[in-house]
């Protein structure tokens, strides 16, 4: 609500991953009583008309993502419309509607999974993600809440560069832009956001913190597998610099990953790289988003159970990107950031993407004015 009242945007997008929270059977509940308090509070009242989508039904393995996409509309915006994807039409977007359950049916948004044999274990995960499509002023756009594949061990992401994990995400993003750029509708800009799980190169990332330091492998006495490696200086008192485990990223010194937003460090984020032909990302001003402590005192701190990184992002296409830096008198007031800083808001920090769209200024993308012929 702060985030809202400091920049009063006139459309708001809201993503959501992992709704009810990791045990969502037991906090599924929650979630209704969290959206009637959001549609209804005070902070929100100049919003007149909203559209919220959300994906609560995990008893369907096959088609359980726990994405949520809130948008919000402004009283003094004026003819907003949203696209049908099933009857290929833009509708006028009137009052407050809530869909849960199943998305499958609404012809307001596209809603996929990612298959199963594209995590590495196999077995059913909740990646995937939904889109919904806008014209606002005349400017039509794609909005995609997505939700990629995680780091499922330290110890794996270590062993090669890039890491094995990588290049699964490569693939599902790959198999998103196809999907949201394919014949059957006309293509518009687009913007992409959502917790990417993209990592810093872990190999890289340790090689250069640890570079003065000697490594002691742990294995396990029945399976000689390797299940600790520790990092010391080479001085005499032997100090430990960093524990690394399946799920344990201990390192000694967590002000490198906070010191001037952790910028140091943005030379390992390089996953974004084989996306630049169909990618754009505005400058990174903010401290890696993932994993912060869940202890509601600890707001600022990381656990030590991933090397921090820039999980969420929020990506758009290259036209997109003339959208939103070509504005009236040169004015361009674009915010990139996350909120939140010294508050505790769950393991990742949310971030968020503030700017200005001139009437008409999608006008000569794509021929989007077609938008204007409505049901």
């Amino acid at each position: 609500f702060q985030v809202v009242h400091a920049h009063k945007p006139h459309f708001m997008a809201l993503h959501c991953q992992e709704f009810g929270g990791k045990n969502y059977e037991a906090s599924m509940s929650h979630v209704d009583k969290f959206v009637k308090e959001l549609l209804s509070s005070d902070a929100m009242k100049d919003y007149n008309r909203a559209r919220v989508y959300l994906d609560e039904n995990y008893k369907s393995q096959e088609h359980f993502t726990a994405l949520g996409s809130f948008y919000f509309l402004h009283e003094s915006l004026k003819n907003i419309y949203q696209f049908d994807f099933k009857a290929k039409k833009y509708k006028k977007v009137t009052g407050k509607e809530i869909y849960s359950d199943t998305l499958e049916s609404t012809p307001m948004l596209e809603k996929e999974k990612f298959p199963q044999d594209y995590f590495p274990e196999c077995k059913w995960s909740r990646k995937g993600f939904i889109r919904t499509r806008w014209c606002i002023t005349d400017c039509a756009f794609d909005l995609v809440n997505i939700h990629l594949f995680h780091d499922a061990s330290n110890l794996i992401a270590w062993e090669t560069s890039p890491s094995v994990y990588s290049g699964i995400r490569h693939k599902a993003l790959g198999y998103v832009l196809d999907r949201i750029i394919d014949q059957r509708f006309e293509k518009v800009s687009y913007f992409v956001f959502g917790d990417f799980n993209f990592r810093l190169d872990a190999k890289a990332v340790v090689e250069t913190l640890c570079a003065k330091a000697t490594m002691q492998t742990i294995r396990a006495a029945d399976t000689n597998e390797v299940v600790k490696l520790i990092f010391r200086e080479s001085d005499n008192d032997r100090k430990v610099m960093l524990q690394l485990e399946k799920k344990l990223f201990d390192y000694f010194n967590q002000d490198v990953f906070r010191d001037n937003n952790g910028t140091a460090l943005l030379e390992f984020d390089r996953e974004l790289s084989v996306f630049k032909d169909r990618l754009y990302e505005l400058d990174i001003s903010f401290p890696p988003s993932y994993p912060y402590s869940e202890d509601s005192s600890q707001g600022r701190q990381y656990m030590n159970t991933r090397c921090p990184a820039w999980c969420d992002r929020i990506l758009m296409s290259h036209s997109a990107k003339e959208l939103i830096l070509k504005s009236e008198n040169d004015e361009k007031i674009v915010i990139y950031d996350h909120i939140g800083p010294n508050v505790c808001m769950g393991d990742h920090k949310p971030v968020f993407l503030s700017f200005r769209i001139a009437a008409g200024a999608g006008k000569p993308i794509a021929n989007v004015h077609k938008c204007c012929v409505v049901q």
